[in-house]
């Protein structure tokens, strides 16, 4: 059996009871290490202690290479692939379901809380978002904009836009792939700052943007975390402010309901 198991969003401690007994009968754990992290990082230290079980990091390399490695041991023993937030917030797992079950392997999901429904402690009502967009890093050579459409399109019908910001975690460097020997580059998290920043210049290259340095939005930091960040203001009131360590995310807001503005008054940049 090939167990998909959802981590939540803080520590080891979100991890639900039936999570915790699949972990504890399965003979291999591995844990998925790039499409997010918890709020100690990449250590598996305080994982092994509460589960008490050994945990093997899986990169993305691992996986989407790889993968087909620790399916083959899910053929005559019980795996866990443990996933930061839900099993299903990220297409390649998505994709490990599907390689499962072409390979004969039963599969099994247990679910958990997702950035995707964590973001409603903002109060914007999870209804009232469009389309979820993603912002990568820009490079000297490489700004890409595809996401503009999107929010621009949820802004048109008056929706909420959450914006997932770029992690970089054992990326190879362009130059050590053209000479086929892979340097990674050091962990790099997104910002919330440089998100606004990297949607400023996107906009600004428009005639009409759909957002300007006064659009309203939410920022988050440690999202579900005991110290977790949550400020609602301009683009330009947001740029200012230090939201601390990783993980960050970003909601652009759209017309918002009486409710929706009370709720948002409580995490009101005041400068």
């Amino acid at each position: 059996m090939l167990y998909i198991i959802g981590l939540g969003l803080g520590d080891e401690r979100d991890i639900t009871l039936k999570g915790l007994e699949a972990v504890k009968k399965c003979d291999k754990v591995y844990m998925e290490a790039y499409t997010s992290l918890l709020s100690f990082g990449l250590s598996t230290t305080a994982l092994e202690n509460l589960y008490g079980k050994p945990i093997a990091l899986a990169d993305r390399e691992f996986v989407e290479e790889k993968a087909d490695e620790f399916l083959s041991e899910a053929r005559h023993a019980d795996v866990a692939f443990l996933v930061v937030g839900d099993p299903f917030g990220a297409t390649t797992h998505a994709d490990l379901v599907v390689r499962a079950k072409k390979m004969g392997i039963d599969v099994k999901t247990v679910h958990n809380a997702s950035v995707m429904n964590a973001i409603g402690i903002c109060g914007l009502q999870l209804y009232r978002y469009g389309e979820t967009v993603s912002i990568p890093f820009f490079t000297d050579t490489w700004r890409p904009d595809s996401f503009y459409e999107k929010i621009q399109g949820n802004r048109s019908m008056g929706l909420h836009t959450l914006c997932l910001l770029d992690i970089r975690v054992k990326e190879p460097t362009l130059e050590s792939l053209c000479r086929g020997r892979k340097v990674y580059e050091p962990p790099r998290y997104m910002t919330v700052n440089t998100a606004i920043e990297q949607l400023l210049e996107i906009g600004q290259a428009r005639e009409e943007s759909a957002y300007t340095e006064d659009t309203e939005c939410v920022g988050f930091a440690r999202l579900g975390s005991e110290d977790q960040m949550i400020v609602a203001g301009t683009m330009k009131q947001l740029q200012l402010v230090d939201f601390g360590a990783p993980l960050h995310c970003l909601v652009i807001t759209g017309k918002t309901h009486p409710l929706e503005e009370e709720m948002l008054d409580f995490y009101r940049c005041r400068t």
